[in-house]
């Protein structure tokens, strides 16, 4: 008999501030080894979750993980931003 699948429910409180933490350090280890393409798909991850955070709950989110989401990554990874120049006309 095969095993039950779990049905995959919306993530609330605590467990949806984890679930940011855990994708925004997992977009940073991705940063770190240079894995750009992974690192954008983890930011753009981690935002999507991070704006459905009430104003209490993003408090909860520690502060130098916010700003690597909101300021840092938006440098590299904001929306005038397409490649990396090396396919650039200039």
């Amino acid at each position: 008999m095969p095993a039950k699948k779990k049905k995959n429910k919306p993530l609330v409180g605590n467990a949806l501030v984890k679930e940011v933490n855990r994708r925004i350090r997992l977009a940073r280890t991705q940063w770190d080894a240079h894995n750009n393409a992974a690192c954008r798909r983890e930011r753009l991850r981690a935002l999507k979750l991070y704006e459905t955070l009430s104003e209490a709950e993003k408090e909860k989110v520690p502060q130098t993980l916010r700003v690597w989401l909101r300021y840092r990554s938006e440098k590299y990874f904001g929306e005038g931003r397409n490649g990396n120049g090396a396919n650039s006309k200039g």
